[in-house]
């Protein structure tokens, strides 16, 4: 399964997602020696996922007289996981906590194990690790695992868990839990601070606006309205100190608004409201920087918008008050300082927001990003306007995939694509529950198919490489293309294409009508379809690392652990070449750890921008650059070669910006998918959970990486032909570099 997509469902499983998850207890029960006849768990523990059964052992344990055993039932799916899980009330004081346990694994394959730590806001996921990207699969005796998470000051509530994704068995005993190193029962209990915005919870059952007449001058009322909410999220103080739910406040003037009957009753309605916020303290001062500025707040709209005098004059009032540094809806993350969006409910409860929530969507994002994308100046067109083009489509969204889908083309507007809406029911039952077996690739332009998965049912294939699609159930893939790429978030037009191939073959049907061209000859068939479950869509390198000629290694980082690096850099010390496959994800970051052996010396190789707390909008250039590799005479001598596409994404597309700047390093392929950098997540209502990149990620020279992606030194891509000959033509041309 696709570990970012894993890693977001636990992260947004919500308290109607199980029977007893939500209660909260004090009374430790980590070695599971606490039991009742009537529960199938050990007391005040709870199992998340589906398709797995969680129960007590009695005859395997690692200590006392029980542990707790995970394994799939016959009904397990490719995306299904079991996990079995406890809550605890965040009421400690600390910096960093540390899960630790005792794991035993029995022929785990097809998914990996972990620990999983998740820390929870008022409203979501803060901090969240579930160790799959360490990928430990196989057999092995009991072993001490630990995970480590900062601790955040918003923290609500304390997950704990251990999870199978795969097939075999997983035992767990023995969990503790450390806060700055301490154990937790010794750890002093704090009294959770409540703020007003935690108590107002007058709209928890729907926003209670009803339809109303939209024409011209109401969407420029709510236009603006979107503004000043999204402008006062982030400005005022009182806001930012946890005194509204600026949900519900919205809900509270919307009705006031879509009443007005002239621009001067709405701004004096919007005084009133903001007057009504109570006062703080002004700076009296603008922004100084003593770091280069990337972007500037966008904040032209106060005074290019025609607002009345006094109105104005409230908004710049806000605009220079002094703030802390600290916002109940955003901070940034240790370290690396990505915004992190912390008091934003998901509203999971209803499929189909309300209008007042879908315009609360429509406003949460927009103003996300223009506040806090670190690549909002990519966007490439009038943000604003965006906004106002697309308060119609919210309020007109019919039904609860019409709502997705315009979420879904709000967000491709934004051209990021770590941006889109991930792990949701509804729309996997838009694009088809069944899939044909093939894997599409676009090459030379065109939808070919380049691969036939596995199937776990009696299949024999109609199709097959080098097929070009022409139609499905005879609609032009042309048309199909129009109408897909709007709704298909990327930072490029080659991911996009990559986006749209994985589910141009989707279906509710049993079957396909595929048109297709094999050769000079069309033909047609009837092609079918199956359960995600039963088809092995998997390909895994059976090794990270082999010679594929005497002096040429090859290196695949999607099974790589660095741990093996020092055994396998020995090992391809005197060859010509290495060749460094990155049309993957990296199964660990090796960054710094394989440029060590690549580098003759340290070298800078990136920069960074991020965001600002006390001036929303703000990017500024980090100080200093970031280095890769040590001062080392021994170092590789020879040609180094890596592969990349439009597969290549994030980490990968940051190895590569890293490992480039080895000597006699070229990069070879075509664009990647041009989303580098940390990601920030969050929710919308509905249940919708997105992303964005969430710092901006440059050459030393300044150069981008967002949208333009890993330029290769030497472009090739594959041909039809190639792929009909089983040819790898990267690889292909990796090689002739290094003999050449």
């Amino acid at each position: 399964m696709n570990k970012t997509l894993f890693a977001i469902i636990l992260t947004t499983l919500t308290a109607d997602a199980f029977s007893q998850s939500n209660v909260v207890t004090t009374d430790f029960n980590f070695g599971f020696e606490n039991t009742s006849i009537t529960q199938k768990l050990p007391d005040k523990w709870f199992q998340w996922g589906s398709n797995y059964l969680i129960s007590i052992d009695t005859s395997i344990k690692h200590s006392g007289e029980n542990s707790i055993i995970i394994q799939p039932s016959e009904g397990r799916t490719a995306n299904s996981f079991g996990c079995v899980a406890y809550s605890i009330p965040a009421q400690y004081e600390g910096k960093e906590i540390e899960l630790r346990a005792f794991m035993k694994l029995l022929d785990v394959s097809e998914g990996p194990i972990g620990l999983m730590l998740r820390i929870d806001g008022s409203s979501g996921s803060l901090q969240f690790d579930n160790m799959q990207r360490k990928n430990i699969m196989g057999t092995s005796d009991w072993t001490l695992y630990s995970v480590k998470l900062p601790y955040p000051q918003r923290a609500k509530t304390i997950y704990i868990g251990a999870i199978l994704s795969g097939k075999g068995q997983l035992w767990v005993d023995d969990f503790e839990l450390l806060i700055d190193g301490v154990s937790i029962e010794k750890v002093k209990k704090v009294k959770p601070e409540e703020l007003k915005a935690d108590l107002d919870r007058e709209f928890d059952k729907g926003s209670g606006i009803q339809n109303f007449e939209i024409n011209e001058q109401r969407i420029e009322d709510l236009k603006l309205l979107g503004l000043v909410w999204g402008f006062l999220k982030y400005y005022h103080p009182n806001i930012a100190a946890g005194n509204f739910n600026w949900d519900y406040e919205l809900f509270r003037i919307i009705p006031q608004i879509i009443k007005t009957k002239s621009p001067k009753e709405r701004d004096n309605i919007l005084c009133n409201w903001i007057t009504s916020l109570g006062a703080f303290d002004n700076n009296g001062k603008s922004f100084e920087a003593d770091s280069e500025i990337k972007i500037m707040p966008d904040l032209e709209w106060i005074s290019k918008s025609n607002l009345s005098k006094e109105l104005t004059t409230l908004l710049l009032n806000v605009e220079n008050a002094k703030r802390t540094g600290k916002n109940y809806y955003i901070s940034l993350a240790d370290n690396v300082r990505n915004p992190v969006f912390s008091n934003e409910n998901a509203y999971a409860w209803m499929n189909f927001p309300d209008i007042g929530f879908r315009l609360l969507s429509l406003y949460r994002y927009w103003n996300i990003i223009q506040y806090y994308s670190p690549y909002k100046y990519l966007i490439e067109e009038n943000w604003e306007e965006v906004l106002g083009e697309f308060i119609p489509k919210f309020i007109n969204a019919s039904d609860e995939t019409q709502y997705r889908l315009k979420v879904l083309e709000l967000i491709a507007r934004v051209n990021d694509t770590h941006a889109n809406i991930w792990s949701d029911n509804i729309l996997s039952r838009y694009l088809g529950i069944n899939y044909a077996p093939y894997e599409i690739q676009f090459i030379e332009g065109v939808p070919v198919i380049s691969n036939c998965y596995e199937v776990r049912s009696n299949f024999s294939p109609q199709l097959q490489k080098g097929d070009v699609i022409l139609s499905i159930n005879k609609k032009p893939v042309d048309k199909i293309l129009s109408d897909r790429v709007e709704i298909s978030p990327a930072s490029n037009y080659p991911t996009k294409l990559r986006y749209i191939a994985r589910n141009l073959l989707r279906t509710n049907d049993s079957i396909l009508n595929i048109e297709f061209k094999r050769g000079d000859i069309s033909l047609q068939r009837i092609v079918r379809t199956f359960p995600q479950e039963k088809i092995n869509m998997t390909q895994k390198m059976d090794t990270c690392f082999k010679f594929i000629q005497p002096d040429i290694a090859y290196l695949y980082p999607g099974s790589i652990k660095n741990k093996y690096l020092p055994s396998i850099m020995s090992k391809v010390q005197d060859s010509k070449g290495l060749i460094i496959d990155l049309r993957c994800y990296p199964s660990e970051f090796i960054v710094f750890t394989l440029s060590s052996f690549l580098m003759p010396q340290n070298t800078p190789f990136v920069k960074f921008s991020r965001g600002s707390i006390e001036y929303p909008g703000l990017f500024v250039i980090d100080k200093g650059l970031l280095s890769v590799g040590r001062n080392n005479s021994d170092f590789y001598k020879g040609k180094v070669i890596i592969l990349v596409n439009e597969t290549t994404i994030s980490q990968a597309e940051y190895t590569a910006m890293a490992l480039r700047i080895a000597p006699k390093a070229t990069v070879v392929g075509s664009t990647t998918a041009g989303a580098d950098g940390n990601v920030s997540p969050f929710s919308l209502p509905g249940g919708v959970n997105t992303m964005i990149t969430g710092i901006g990620v440059y050459y030393p020279d300044g150069s981008e990486t967002q949208r333009v992606g890993i330029i290769p030194d030497i472009e090739i891509k594959p041909t039809i032909q190639g792929l009909k000959r089983n040819q790898d033509e990267l690889l292909e041309k990796a090689v002739e570099i290094i003999l050449k």
